[in-house]
């Protein structure tokens, strides 16, 4: 992958770093960039060797959201409605939440709109600093169309959720640290050193009940108590067969630390 590709990939330790790389458009996401960034995940997906992925952007930005510049030429072509940016965006989106390997975002600069929207898709999130939030939707006489409706609420409640997307506020990272929109601040010069040592650890633990365990909490919200239960019990079942089931077992009796395969 060359250095002016849009998207940057790197893997380290079981560890695939993702960067966008468009610094002159801010990490803007034309479709070409939201192709490529689902096909990475894919890979990825499928890659044994790849046991936790981050996302992150180059330059002072995460992602300024949708590339305006692409939408300004299909609006002049009588086609804004037609040329498949949010079909794209929801493709990649969907992926991206339903990735089976834990995904952490290391949110380096601004995350705008779909940018923001990118970082809610992930299972963990760490802010720099320097890292702020905008909704971006109402300002520019939009409403959310990648995501923020469905996860905001349920990440930061259903008011502030209302207060972040009316009022297009430009959150800092400690407030969005307060709100729950993120986990973790750190100082922007430690944001790659501490999103490692956790992506790290995750890379080394149990990924295939972690695969397990997001799929319970993804789809547990649609069901009764008595049917995530039961959900559990196969989860449970299917985690106990496998091979870091067994070798967790077989640690534990020989009184040592087990050594996970992701399987």
């Amino acid at each position: 992958m060359t250095a002016d590709s849009p998207v940057l990939t790197d893997v380290q330790a079981g560890v695939a770093w993702i960067t966008l790389n468009r610094g002159p458009q801010r990490n803007a996401l034309d479709i070409p960039t939201l192709k490529h960034l689902h096909a990475v995940l894919d890979t990825f997906n499928n890659d044994p060797a790849v046991r936790a992925v981050v996302l992150t952007g180059s330059g002072r930005s995460f992602c300024a959201g949708a590339d305006l510049a692409e939408w300004a030429e299909a609006e002049a072509r009588g086609a804004l409605q037609t040329y498949g940016w949010t079909e794209t965006a929801h493709a990649l989106m969907t992926r991206l939440h339903t990735l089976d390997t834990p995904t952490i975002a290391a949110i380096n600069g601004t995350a705008v709109g779909a940018g923001m929207d990118l970082t809610l898709c992930c299972d963990l999130r760490i802010a720099a600093q320097s890292a702020r939030f905008k909704a971006g939707y109402t300002s520019m006489a939009y409403s959310p169309d990648a995501g923020a409706s469905w996860h905001l609420p349920r990440l930061i409640g259903s008011e502030q959720a209302k207060r972040l997307l009316f009022l297009d506020e430009l959150w800092s990272a400690d407030r969005a640290l307060a709100a729950g929109l993120v986990g973790e601040v750190v100082a922007d010069e430690q944001l790659h050193t501490h999103t490692m040592q956790l992506a790290t650890r995750l890379a080394n633990g149990p990924t295939f009940a972690f695969a397990q365990t997001k799929v319970l909490i993804r789809e547990g919200a649609a069901r009764s108590l008595p049917e995530q239960l039961q959900a559990e019990l196969a989860a449970g079942l299917l985690c106990g067969r496998s091979a870091d089931g067994i070798e967790a077992l077989r640690a534990s009796t020989e009184k040592r630390s087990p050594t996970f395969c992701g399987q």
